[in-house]
């Protein structure tokens, strides 16, 4: 177990417990990820999605590269097997699937596949075999071209992130350093666009998924070593943590409201996936910059989980190894979904790389 001991801008004692699966493998099948759950038992009613599959994928490539426990490779195969499957014949990838193994037919999701894309961009950056690398790096280039295509903000940014994955660690010369720009200047596009001296974002709402935009922006710096790509990052950010941190609580944006340019800030309900989004922020804040601010405040955002938020209750269940689906006004949520408990060990082994520095 590791402890960081209180400093000034750490609030109290930091344990991170030992990793439980137990949660993560009770939600999968020899499929896929279910997506929802009916407190902590799989609700089969919902079926799978590419999402959620891909961001299970990440969490086994962290784990695995943390601590090579053997359920993760087991796991990583099936995650991997159903992101093959949902592609189509142009790379692009279906969302949903029932089931019953039926695929939705509905034109897939651009945050769907961002998030594959990163996904796979991380897995063949720190896969476990050179033949999972090589089926990654295949279904990667077989989905790339999609990117010069995208209009979301979180499709852009996650596979920005996913790209840049994929070019540092084995592929810098195979032509892609120009897609990065390409991706990173349409993000700067909508950065200048919605932008004023009260207003510091890429677009009029801030939704979900906030700080996965200006992450993007780092991981193209640290390729390209373009200073406006690290300056509109760390610009954005403090507007987003003027908006999100009251007295050192993390409050991700509600999403009965959001926050709107003019308007005021929702408090509730608080999502998972937005407090794993800064905690992946901080990282890679602090990897850059080594300021040690950034290292301060990833804590503080990983804390949201186990208790140091608005309601001062705890999201992640110790006895299931699950994590509850978001904070309401005066509650936690009882289900404990794929997308919530992943947000939570993801951000659990971000932070762990980050108290290993």
């Amino acid at each position: 177990m590791k402890t960081i001991q209180k400093k000034e801008t750490i609030s109290g004692k930091i344990s991170l417990p030992a990793f439980n699966p137990d949660h993560v493998l009770n939600m999968t099948d020899n499929t896929g990820i279910i997506q929802h759950a009916l407190r902590n038992i799989p609700n089969r009613k919902e079926g799978y999605c590419t999402d959620d599959n891909s961001r299970a994928l990440l969490l086994t490539v962290l784990a695995w590269k943390h601590d090579s426990h053997p359920d993760v490779l087991k796991l990583m195969s099936v995650y991997l097997s159903f992101i093959h499957y949902m592609q189509m014949e142009d790379g692009y990838f279906h969302n949903f699937m029932h089931y019953n193994k039926q695929i939705v037919i509905d034109g897939g999701s651009e945050d769907a596949y961002g998030r594959t894309i990163m996904a796979l961009g991380y897995l063949t950056a720190d896969g476990p075999s050179p033949l999972t690398i090589r089926t990654a790096e295949d279904i990667f280039l077989k989905a790339a071209p999609h990117m010069d295509k995208l209009i979301s903000l979180r499709g852009i940014a996650n596979s920005l992130i996913g790209l840049c994955m994929f070019i540092g660690s084995h592929h810098p010369l195979d032509g892609h350093l120009n897609r990065v720009g390409l991706l990173a200047d349409k993000l700067i596009h909508e950065y200048r666009r919605y932008s004023d001296k009260k207003w510091c974002w890429f677009e009029e709402v801030l939704t979900y998924d906030n700080a996965m935009i200006p992450l993007a922006l780092l991981h193209a710096y640290e390729l390209t070593r373009q200073d406006e790509y690290l300056h509109t990052a760390l610009e954005a950010v403090s507007f987003l943590e003027s908006k999100v941190f009251r007295d050192g609580i993390l409050y991700p944006v509600g999403n009965n409201g959001w926050s709107s340019k003019g308007g005021n800030t929702a408090l509730f309900d608080q999502q998972p996936l937005d407090a794993m989004a800064m905690v992946l922020f901080y990282q890679q804040a602090f990897h850059i910059t080594g300021d040690k601010k950034f290292f301060a405040r990833g804590i503080r955002s990983w804390q949201w989980f186990i208790g140091e938020n608005a309601l001062q209750l705890p999201l992640y269940d110790k006895d299931t190894g699950g994590c509850s689906d978001g904070l309401h006004p005066d509650r936690v949520n009882e289900n404990q979904g794929a997308e919530s408990t992943i947000a939570f060990w993801i951000a659990y082994f971000v932070v762990s790389e980050m108290l290993d520095r």
